[in-house]
């Protein structure tokens, strides 16, 4: 009879240790534990203080070569509350050609040279609007830690979806109101696409750096990258359609250099 009850005793215990490991294997996205965001990386140093009398300043342009391609219309019909917003046609901003044959939207930055230095990061927002069913700017940058602010400046709901590879995915609804979100990334990462999931033409691209050494092409396809220490440096010209090119550079105190970069039709796709 003791042998009959230790041995049920000893089931019950195998089942209830049994049951324990098992609710302790979850994930946890099966458990709805929160995913732990990616830790920043980390410095390697004091922040770098840049003397104003030493500092130098890179500027140039991002010019296209060849045959000017097709502006493609977005069509927003299947979706009413986008289409009444816009009384002319909408292209997109893929190859975004100016009049003088350079281009928009052109990530540029100082990828090498500048070693293991840390630069303070700004707590300024960077923000990214949902207008028109179009991501205004189509393109940003924002240092590793910056707050970016999403606005949903539509009388339709969004779903702001960054697609990174090196930080943490999120996929967040936005209704009409609703108060501006912000986020954060963790690491590097050039570039980040980002979609919305109810509206497929909707693209936008998010370039993030650990210093404040870079610019985006507008309306005249110019950049200027100032504030940097002197030094030699690479920088990388990024292109969604186009590719990218480099070139290196070297600047001495409070000096002034122009980088012109140049994209081929044909270029690599991002």
């Amino acid at each position: 009879m003791k042998q009959t009850k230790l041995s049920l005793w000893l089931a019950s215990l195998c089942m209830v240790l049994f049951l324990f490991a098992c609710a302790g294997s979850e994930g946890p996205e099966e458990s709805g534990e929160k995913k732990e965001e990616p830790k920043a990386e980390e410095s390697s140093g004091p922040v770098t203080k840049i003397d104003p009398a030493t500092a130098a300043t890179i500027t140039g342009k991002v010019s296209f070569d060849g045959e000017k391609p097709k502006a493609i219309q977005i069509r927003m019909d299947a979706e009413a509350a986008c289409a009444t917003l816009h009384k002319e046609p909408v292209y997109a901003e893929q190859i975004a050609l100016n009049d003088n044959k350079t281009l928009q939207y052109v990530f540029v930055y100082v990828k090498e040279g500048l070693g293991d230095k840390t630069f303070e990061t700004s707590k300024e927002p960077v923000v990214l609007d949902q207008k028109g069913c179009i991501y205004h700017p189509h393109m940003i940058g924002l240092q590793t830690g910056q707050p970016l602010k999403v606005l949903n400046s539509d009388p339709t709901t969004h779903n702001i979806h960054p697609q990174p590879q090196n930080n943490r995915e999120w996929n967040k609804s936005m209704s009409p109101g609703v108060s501006p979100l912000e986020q954060t990334f963790a690491r590097e990462e050039v570039m980040i696409p980002v979609k919305c999931n109810v509206h497929p033409w909707m693209k936008s691209y998010i370039g993030v750096v650990k210093h404040p050494f870079f610019a985006i092409t507008g309306k005249e396809g110019t950049f200027e990258i100032k504030g940097l220490p002197p030094g030699e440096y690479t920088i990388e010209a990024w292109h969604e359609k186009l590719g990218t090119t480099t070139q290196k550079v070297t600047v001495g105190a409070k000096e002034t250099k122009t980088v012109d970069f140049t994209l081929k039709a044909g270029g690599a796709v991002s």
